[in-house]
């Protein structure tokens, strides 16, 4: 018996595989499909994303499949500019704001990753036709191409099949649908010659022909075309048809290959239940998104490190099976930010009344003119606002719990980088001083594999050898007037506390939580 198995083996699948063999579990994965797919879906990932990547030990392997996303431009009909943004190099994740990307190339690397893994096989041409839970197991059962069953049998299952899930068929889950649905022409081409493009991602909020033009990683490019009142979905899905419109960017048979073309309707959807039982569901399985902000996977990554320390914590006794409820309470209401914000994005983009545009390109252009286009432009960096969080008296998460936590540069004794890959993933306790805790909570971190850190400002003189040096001042201000921060393995912030007590304080409240037979609904 496998320890998870998992279906479907794209990005969020191979992460998922990689962030739970790197803890020790057992991972078997069943993907329907002999092959990889050859052609992208998507085409850019977010920070958080990045850093999720990184601690599955890919961070200095993605260079020649990967760049900065760069400027992200929107013009209107007339080609003036109604916002621009220009995405920082080193974001408060501590990677790049967004980065393009190649998918086949990274699938290929996260593959390579998980392959030298132990503990992950990948069962390919296999697809599941059924679930049943027994007790402490699922047994689960899938069909090669030749029509002959496959039995096999896991603690749990995770859904990662995409958004005609199977596993979230075998749930029952009803799905929310937001009704945000167009249509699209999707057009990944090569070009024959190098050419730079500026700005690197740009949408044409035309209401004419809405239409997107933006980088699929180094030498691939995408263009998207929406469909217009008027407009037959017969005619508008032909290669004729991507021909045409690609002329509207001067891209023709002569100076690119079409790779690939297909329509795509766009969807602002979540399943109701993302758990039940020893099942999961993760990715598109789970939640479906406009692709306006790229933050389809880059959920998907961030529902499967949620439940990667979850599972891993459970699994090694370190907490009851009720910590598991906490998954769908956290990461459901944190992905619908990811999907409003989507949608408010694609109505801005995909109107198509010449009047509506008019008033639309009005108010971005005044808001252009004052400099206030940021206070529009809210963070994609969102809070969790419920579960596994530091609580006050009134059992209510305290302030700044749920937090995003951010990433600088560090040092200690005499190596610096990223604080990841100085100090490690995982939990982390940081403090001004160095912790005063009782055996008890000692054990207890160690137990989780947590990090005990205590940070200096860059200019201090009595830096002990294991001290962390915050050579960025990103970690002393963050801190904010608080003694301890306590940050969980998804780089959420479990809480602060302020006092001699609060390092024991945090500890304490932690090991409540995942330790109760019930948790916070």
């Amino acid at each position: 018996m496998t320890d998870v198995l998992i279906v479907g083996y794209g990005p969020v699948g191979q992460v998922a595989a990689i962030l739970l063999a790197q803890r020790g579990l057992t991972v078997r994965v069943l993907e329907k499909w002999t092959t990889p797919y050859s052609m992208p879906r998507a085409v850019s990932y977010d920070g958080e994303a990045s850093r999720i990547l990184a601690a599955c030990g890919l961070g200095d392997r993605l260079d020649d499949v990967t760049e900065l996303s760069g400027e992200y431009t929107w013009k209107n009909g007339f080609g003036r500019t109604l916002l621009h943004v220009k995405g920082a190099e080193d974001g408060p994740a501590g990677w790049p704001d967004s980065t393009s990307f190649y998918q086949p190339g990274l699938e290929a690397r996260l593959a390579e990753r998980g392959a030298a893994l132990p503990g992950i096989e990948v069962l390919r041409g296999l697809e599941v036709t059924a679930l049943a839970e027994q007790g402490d197991r699922v047994e689960v059962t899938a069909v090669d191409g030749d029509g002959r069953t496959h039995p096999f049998t896991a603690s749990w299952v995770l859904g990662c099949d995409g958004a005609n899930s199977f596993v979230r068929g075998w749930l029952g889950a009803t799905v929310t649908d937001l009704g945000f649905s167009y249509d699209w022409l999707v057009c990944d081409v090569v070009l024959h010659e190098p050419h730079e493009f500026k700005p690197n991602n740009l949408q044409i909020c035309d209401p004419a022909r809405p239409r997107t033009a933006v980088s699929a990683g180094p030498d691939h490019r995408r263009w998207e075309f929406m469909r217009v009142p008027g407009e037959t979905l017969e005619d508008f899905r032909t290669e004729a048809s991507a021909w045409r419109l690609l002329g509207l960017f001067d891209i023709t048979p002569d100076t690119a290959r079409l790779d690939r073309y297909g329509v795509y309707t766009t969807q602002a959807c979540s399943a109701d239940t993302w758990r039940a039982g020893r099942v999961f569901l993760a990715g598109d399985a789970a939640h479906v998104m406009p692709p306006f902000l790229g933050q389809g996977m880059s959920s998907g990554f961030r529902d499967v490190l949620n439940l990667a320390w979850k599972l891993d914590l459970v699994h090694r006794g370190h907490a009851g099976e009720a910590l598991l409820d906490t998954y769908q309470v956290e990461r459901r209401a944190h992905v619908q930010h990811a999907i409003r914000m989507s949608m408010d994005s694609g109505a801005v983009i995909c109107e198509t009344d010449p009047k509506k545009a008019a008033g639309r390109d009005s108010v971005m252009l005044a808001a252009l003119r004052r400099r206030t286009q940021q206070r529009h432009v809210r963070s994609l960096r969102e809070a969790i606002v419920d579960g596994v969080l530091h609580r006050g008296p009134d059992g209510a998460p305290a302030p700044r719990a749920g937090d995003p936590a951010p990433q600088g540069r560090v040092a200690v004794g005499g190596r610096s980088g990223r604080f990841d890959d100085v100090v490690g993933t995982g939990f982390v306790l940081l403090t001004r001083e160095p912790a005063a805790l009782d055996g008890d909570a000692a054990a207890f971190l160690d137990d989780l594999g947590a990090h005990r850190v205590t940070v200096r400002p860059a200019d201090h003189d009595g830096a002990a050898e294991t001290d962390v040096v915050d050579l960025d001042g990103v970690y002393l201000p963050w801190l904010a007037g608080a003694d301890a921060a306590l940050v969980r393995p998804d780089f959420y912030l479990f809480g602060v506390a302020a006092g001699p007590d609060a390092p024991a304080a945090l500890v304490a409240d932690l090991r409540r939580q995942v330790s109760a037979p019930a948790l916070h609904p």
